[in-house]
């Protein structure tokens, strides 16, 4: 049975996620604060860790963070109480596996456990000697991505330099904004190259301390350090005669920097704590969002090292400028999302497609995917995506709220009042916010169901008593329309 610790100050909200999951053949266990959450982590083994990104004592980044020192390959699936795309773009590149905005849907919530545990399925059938032995690794053909060529000038001519690079040992940069793609780039060559029928491993960097970036680099002997019980292969070890891709290069410390220098010069490895030498012959491709060049000038990353990666780059354009596949791109994740969910979709509404190309995509390829994949989730069989199914900004292009961290202890979400207060701001600013994201739920599900409140409690998770707070507390014509349309 798969393990699940659920992490959320909101008791209700932790009993029913708990005893929904239990229903579903999962174990779990739940904990009210970031403090006793890590604690549970440190103590037992999860195969998945659902927080929320705003505790009493810490935010989701603090949160992954520390989870990720215990277990760099933790699966974390991180619940968001507003729709803002750009933290959750944030959220993705910290580590975490997905996010899930408020109010929960259950069935949402079944989908992506399941994707992210069918992942892990996946990479025990292909042969890992242990979980613990590709911490923070993630073997390309589990991903469940494939490579999307793309009509547009813009796009083909990314795929010729893809094409012309592939069969050559060249080291590669890949640039590019988070979701644009850089590991399935990276997959697509390593399978187009001599190297295919070889080990590509994908490694994060963006969150590593010194002593844990050369253990998944190198690997350790029992004893090199606290908590080393055995020995361990590194990454350089696992990719041995295949490919190699880091992503987030530009965050490795410096120090590290200087003894992937060496290895990659000496094409020889040593495990931490040991003393023998091992030939490894892998073929490196690095990823970063910001450009290595003004990071060596500032003096962040090495110069040397830089030159030994820049043989070949190759610049991920954002979805902004490829307006040209919006559209085969929405069949090609439609298709993928109707065969993971076993759904016939009759189609996706103009309206919606209009909206498409106006976006501005700010999570590119990856905010695609995952919208395609959330509207499929809600429409019903044989029905057509609508804009029920879509979130607030893509018709609003833009998010919900500002992306500003905001030092602030108290919940900044909390709608038991979701109209300003008269205090100035930047609480009142997220609470609008929020309260807007939340209207927009409240009236897509209450229309789903002919306004009956009833049923639109139980669709939501919370009793009839909650569900008429919520609708007296919206102002105007909102409450005449619920209150004139609304049915017992």
């Amino acid at each position: 049975m798969k393990r699940i610790l659920i992490i959320d100050d909101d008791v209700d909200l932790c009993r029913l996620l708990g005893n929904y999951l239990l229903k579903k053949g999962f174990e779990t266990e739940a904990v009210h604060s970031g403090v006793k959450g890590i604690a549970k982590f440190s103590e037992k083994k999860f195969d998945v860790v659902i927080c929320d990104y705003r505790l009493g004592d810490m935010n989701g980044k603090q949160l992954i963070a520390s989870l990720k020192e215990h277990d760099p390959a933790v699966k974390v699936l991180v619940i968001t109480g507003y729709s803002d795309i750009k933290t959750a773009v944030e959220i993705i590149k910290l580590g975490a596996f997905d996010y899930i905005t408020k109010p929960l849907i259950p069935d949402e919530v079944s989908s992506i456990l399941n994707n992210i545990l069918q992942i892990n399925t996946e990479d025990n059938k292909n042969g890992k000697k242990e979980r613990t032995a590709v911490k923070n690794s993630k073997a390309a053909e589990n991903t469940g991505e494939e490579f999307f060529e793309g009509q547009s000038t813009t796009a083909k001519a990314l795929y010729a330099q893809v094409k012309i690079v592939a069969d050559t040992n060249y080291s590669i940069i890949l640039y590019g904004e988070s979701g644009t793609g850089k590991e399935v780039i990276a997959r697509t060559i390593h399978s187009m190259s001599g190297r295919s029928d070889k080990p590509f491993v994908a490694m994060d960097c963006g969150t590593l301390s010194k002593e844990l970036a050369c253990s998944e680099l190198f690997g350790h002997v029992k004893g090199a350090f606290t908590g080393a019980l055995q020995d361990k292969e590194g990454h350089f070890e696992l990719a041995n005669g295949g490919t190699l891709f880091l992503d987030e290069v530009g965050n490795l410390p410096i120090d590290v920097q200087g003894m992937l220098l060496r290895v990659i010069q000496e094409r020889k490895i040593r495990r931490v704590g040991g003393n023998k030498e091992m030939e490894v012959d892998v073929r490196l491709i690095v990823a970063s969002n910001e450009n290595l060049q003004d990071a060596y000038r500032k003096g962040k990353f090495r110069e040397d090292l830089y030159h030994r990666f820049n043989e070949f780059s190759i610049n991920l354009p954002p979805l902004r400028s490829r307006k040209d596949d919006i559209l085969p791109l929405t069949e090609f994740f439609l298709s993928k999302a109707t065969a993971e969910l076993d759904k016939d979709i009759s189609g996706i509404d103009d309206e919606v497609i209009e909206n498409f190309m106006k976006y501005s995509w700010p999570g590119n390829l990856r905010e695609f995917r995952n919208v395609i994949r959330r509207a499929v989730l809600l429409t019903k069989p044989g029905g057509k995506i609508t804009a029920d199914t879509m979130p607030w900004e893509i018709f609003n292009n833009g998010p919900l709220a500002p992306t500003t961290e905001i030092q602030d202890t108290s919940d900044p979400f909390d709608l038991v009042n979701p109209v300003s207060n008269g205090n100035n701001g930047k609480k009142d600013i997220l609470r609008e916010a929020a309260s807007l994201a939340e209207y927009k739920t409240i009236m897509s599900v209450l229309k789903q169901v002919n306004f009956n409140k009833k049923k639109a409690a139980e669709l939501l998770k919370i009793d009839r008593k909650t569900l008429y707070s919520k609708i007296k507390n919206f102002s105007g014509t909102t409450d005449k329309v619920l209150q004139s349309n609304g049915s017992e």
